[in-house]
C-alpha cells in the first residue's frame, strides 16, 4: 500500500503520461493512415512494446516521421513507468521483511511481557490500558486490517494464528507472564488455553467466554480467570438501576482516567504490618 505523497505523485504522472501517449499514437495513426480506432490502438501498442510490426505498419512518409517521434517519447515513458511500478514493488517488500525482521528481534527479547490473542474490541481497550501503564505485550491476530491499526498504534505485533503452537512460541509464550485469549469463538479460545498451559504450565492464562458454560470448561482447561462481558454488562447495567451510588464509587475508584484516584493491588510480605 503507498502511503506518502511523492509515490502517488509519481504513479499519477506516470500513467497520465502512458495514457496520453497511447491516446496520441491512435489518433494520429488513425489520421494519417486512416486505419480504424482499434488498429491504430494495436499499432501504438506494437510500437511502444518493440515487438516488431506485424500485419499494421505504417506505410507513408508522415506515418513513418510519426512513428519514430511515437517511439522516442513512448518507449521512454513506457520504461519509466515499468521502473516505476517494479521500484514501489521492491520497496514494498523491503519495508515488510525489514519491520517483520525488526518486529521479531523485539519478540525474542521480551520478557515477563503479556500475550494478546485477538485485537477486536475488547482487545484494543485491553492493549489501551496495558499501553498506558507501560506493561510489555504482544499482540496476535490474523486480519490484515487490524495488524494494519496495529502498526499505526505503535503495538508490537505477530501476524498469525493465535490457535497454532508455532504462533504462540513466535510470540515468547515460553518467557511470557501471561496471555489474554479474547478471540471471535469460545472455540478458538479454548485452544489457545490449552495450548499455553501446556507451553508454559506457570503461566497466568486470561480467557473472554461467551457463556456461563463455556466459562467453566475454560478454567477446567487451564484458564486462572474467565471472563464473560454479556453477564458482566448486564449486571453492571442493573447496579445502575438498583446502587447507582455503589456503582459511581465503582467507575470513580477504577475506570476514571481523567482522575487522580486509582485503587491499585500491592503485594506485602508474611512480616508486613499492614497484615491484620
Amino acid at each position: 500500500m503507498i502511503q506518502d505523497s511523492p509515490e502517488r505523485r509519481k504513479i499519477a504522472f506516470a500513467l497520465v503520461s502512458l495514457l496520453t501517449i497511447l491516446s496520441l499514437g491512435t489518433i494520429g495513426y488513425h489520421y494519417l493512415e486512416g486505419w480504424s480506432m482499434g488498429e491504430s490502438l494495436y499499432t501504438t501498442v506494437t510500437t511502444l512494446s518493440t515487438v516488431g510490426y506485424g500485419d499494421y505498419y505504417p506505410k507513408s512518409k508522415q506515418g513513418m516521421a510519426f512513428t519514430v517521434f511515437l517511439i522516442i517519447t513512448g518507449v521512454g515513458t513506457m520504461l519509466y513507468t515499468m521502473g516505476l511500478f517494479a521500484e514501489i514493488m521492491i520497496k514494498g517488500q523491503l519495508r515488510t521483511l525489514l519491520g517483520k525482521g525488526r518486529l521479531e528481534k523485539m519478540i525474542s527479547k521480551m520478557r515477563d511481557h503479556y500475550i494478546i490473542c485477538g485485537c477486536g474490541r475488547i482487545g484494543q481497550l485491553i492493549c489501551q490500558e496495558l499501553a498506558t501503564h507501560k506493561i510489555p505485550f504482544v499482540v496476535i491476530d490474523n486480519n490484515q486490517e487490524v495488524i494494519e491499526k496495529t502498526a499505526e498504534w505503535g503495538y508490537v505485533y505477530l501476524k498469525g494464528d493465535a490457535t497454532q503452537e508455532k504462533t504462540l512460541l513466535a510470540a515468547g509464550i515460553k518467557q511470557a507472564r501471561g496471555i489474554v485469549c479474547v478471540l471471535s469463538t469460545d472455540a478458538a479460545n479454548l485452544y489457545v488455553i490449552l495450548t499455553a498451559r501446556e507451553l508454559n504450565p506457570q503461566m497466568f492464562i486470561l480467557s473472554r467466554a461467551e457463556d456461563s458454560e463455556s466459562e467453566q470448561r475454560m478454567l477446567k482447561a487451564g484458564a486462572n480467570r474467565v471472563e464473560t462481558p454479556y453477564i458482566m454488562g448486564g449486571m453492571r447495567m442493573a447496579m445502575a438501576i438498583l446502587r447507582p451510588a455503589m456503582l459511581d464509587f465503582i467507575e470513580l475508584t477504577t475506570m476514571k482516567q481523567s482522575l487522580e484516584l486509582r485503587m491499585e493491588e500491592i503485594p506485602i510480605c508474611e512480616n508486613s504490618n499492614f497484615i491484620g
